[in-house]
């Protein structure tokens, strides 16, 4: 059975450019919390000083400008999937979409533990396994509340979490600056350095620039707002992780590298500033924890709407609370979270890192080729360069992704092709059912019915049937950038 979408309630405030940088600095970073993994695996200071100059530019900066170029032409809560379907069909979209909405379940399991982790750290809180997994269970349900009442309600509290989070950071590289030894910086123990941790820890830490997108669709004039946020966004994020870094490794021995594993910058606030400092930091990365499951969250859930829109998933993933939030896509989301929450820190590193690494491949594939094949596609923000340039924009990241995919463990490969398995009889157990009339879907929209375009090429068919589908409701943006 197939139908018209169903008249969703009065949609509340749309996010602006401000909530929505904070939203993208939680999809991303959260502030230098997790970072420390990386000089314990880089030997001492000086890879990760280097990674978190060089590899902004070479993966973060590429993800983030397709990101902005992408979503201001499909600013549609698909993100992502809206654009390699265009490029490559349903099928490859449906299949990138469930192993990134898998990825993002396995990271967002982490935050809820996380958090008692850091309130559990330095003598603070500490609960026995039962309390202690009943707690997770209604830390999650809480978050999982909030984001049900509302994005907006989201954005805000993720601004308020973001100046919170930093601002210990501040205190720290204050104190910190007259027992900063500069030459500490260049320390480097080579038989010390772990090539698996370093990288993925870095990967982590820099990547889902384009979670974001799967929001375009609740932004204020998305053309517009959304590449202004992206690169405000990257900005926050360099500065966030680099001037930490730089004042906790310029202001303690080189032979204390050893000892930075996740949640040393505590530690480094209790010897820089003394019992004070490490409470604060203590207190911000617990917070810091709940803004990254808040935007997680949102991210993932939208994504679902996204997605039930273009027909790909059932229609009850597309209906909306009186808030304005998918509430059975965000009951999805968040028994991924309880379901996977048992899970060790560093496995489900890996096995995120691999499954998002899988499909930024096919991102940056359908970003290259419709810059080929559809070169006239209107495209609000545009990165200067022509496809030639578009394509070696790709090659670091891409480079990148597979220096990380091939470090993997074996068990990271298994749990992988089982993923991708579960994805095809996924997608082909949907096709069935949508066929067979058992579940509701949403009928996609005829190109000829939409009134946002007309592009008659044959090569461009399946974007302006995607951009029909997903651009019908959508209000025109007023001055330039409209689609006609």
């Amino acid at each position: 059975m197939t139908g018209a979408a169903p008249e969703a309630p009065a949609r509340p405030r749309r996010l602006t450019v401000l909530p929505l940088v904070a939203l993208i600095f939680y999809d991303v970073s959260g502030g230098p919390f997790g970072i420390e993994d990386s000089v314990r695996a880089g030997g001492g200071a000086l890879l990760p000083l280097l990674g978190f100059l060089i590899l902004p530019a070479l993966w973060s900066l590429p993800e983030a400008l397709v990101t902005a170029e992408l979503a201001s032409a499909f600013p549609t809560n698909a993100g992502y999937v809206a654009w390699v379907s265009a490029a490559f069909g349903p099928a490859v979209a449906f299949l990138v979409g469930f192993s990134k909405w898998a990825s993002g379940t396995l990271d967002n399991a982490l935050y809820p533990v996380l958090f008692l982790d850091y309130l559990r750290s330095g003598g603070g809180l500490v609960l026995p396994p039962p309390l202690r997994s009943l707690a997770v269970l209604a830390l999650t349900a809480a978050l999982t509340y909030l984001n049900y009442r509302g994005l907006h309600l989201v954005g805000l509290s993720a601004l308020a979490l973001t100046a919170f989070s930093l601002s210990p950071f501040l205190a720290l590289t204050v104190l910190a600056v007259p027992k900063i030894r500069p030459s500490r910086w260049l320390s480097i123990n080579v038989n010390a350095v772990d090539p698996r941790g370093y990288f993925n820890s870095m990967f982590w830490n820099l990547n889902y620039w384009d979670k974001a997108s799967t929001l375009a669709g609740e932004v204020e004039e998305p053309r517009k707002t959304f590449p202004k946020a992206v690169f405000g966004a990257v900005g926050l994020v360099v500065g966030a992780y680099l001037i930490p870094l730089l004042a906790g490794t310029g202001a303690l021995p080189s032979e204390t590298a050893a000892e930075w594993t996740d949640g040393f910058f505590s530690e480094v606030g209790q010897r820089i500033g003394g019992p004070w400092l490490r409470v604060w930091i203590q207190a911000a990365a617990a917070m810091s924890n709940m803004g990254l499951f808040e935007a997680e969250m949102s991210s993932d859930s939208f994504q679902l709407l996204g997605m039930a829109e273009m027909g790909m998933i059932p229609a009850i993933f597309a209906r909306r609370s009186r808030h304005g939030t998918p509430t059975y896509s965000i009951l999805c989301s968040a028994t991924g979270v309880v379901i996977l929450s048992f899970m060790s820190f560093q496995e489900i590193i890996e096995f995120l890192n691999f499954l998002y690494g899988l499909g930024m491949l096919v991102v940056f594939a359908a970003f290259v080729k419709l810059r080929v094949k559809n070169p006239d596609l209107p495209r609000p923000y545009r990165i200067p360069v022509g496809a030639v340039g578009a394509a070696a924009m790709c090659v670091p990241p891409v480079l990148l992704i597979a220096t990380v995919m091939c470090l993997a463990s074996a068990r990271t490969f298994v749990v992988s092709a089982a993923v991708a398995v579960a994805g095809v009889a996924l997608y082909y157990g949907v096709e069935h059912a949508k066929r067979r009339d058992w579940i509701e879907f949403l009928a996609p929209v005829s190109p000829a019915d939409s009134s946002h375009g007309s592009i008659t090429a044959p090569d461009a068919a399946d974007v302006e049937d995607v951009r029909a589908v997903l651009l019908a409701d959508e209000p025109a943006d007023e001055g330039s950038g409209k689609v006609e």
